[in-house]
């Protein structure tokens, strides 16, 4: 196997994406929060002693997106055209999902996956007074789209 991020001696570097053409690209990253019922009821109800929890953790996510080079260092500086977070609270967890949209040179799935762990510590922040036992998990690419690979669709 080869790691595209690796040289020839096994140093880390930036992969140099300056000769391929700009396609437009999307990827979808999903994760799921556990929270206690009480803190699902508070949070459909506006009760959560922080403020509006689902209303914080999407602008998270969203300015997570942006960030997503700041954070990650061998991640290329893009241009986010979109940014679409879905948080659906259910009977027993709270569903994310953001889907990031670019054209650009390299793909945009660091970005989705940053975009969905920061939604989930968001809404982890805003009701940890409420509930210590809140759980992250299954943070996870579903979809891509574009670039030399085409679509590629998570099967399970």
């Amino acid at each position: 196997m080869r790691f595209t991020h690796l040289t020839s001696a096994g140093e880390a570097h930036m992969v140099n994406v300056a000769a391929k053409q700009p396609t437009i690209r999307t990827a979808t990253a999903t994760g799921i929060v556990d929270v206690s019922p009480e803190v699902l009821a508070a949070i459909r109800s506006g009760e959560v002693p922080k403020g509006d929890v689902l209303a914080v953790a999407r602008i998270a996510g969203i300015q997570a997106i942006k960030k997503t080079p700041d954070l990650l260092p061998l991640a290329h500086v893009i241009s986010v055209q979109g940014a679409q977070v879905e948080i659906d609270v259910t009977e027993s967890e709270i569903l994310i999902s953001v889907e990031v949209t670019t054209a650009d040179r390299t793909g945009v799935e660091m970005e989705a996956l940053v975009g969905v762990s920061a939604v989930a510590l968001a809404i982890v922040d805003m009701v940890k007074s409420v509930d210590r036992t809140v759980t992250i998990r299954e943070a996870k690419i579903v979809r891509k789209t574009g670039g030399r690979s085409g679509t590629w669709v998570r099967e399970d």
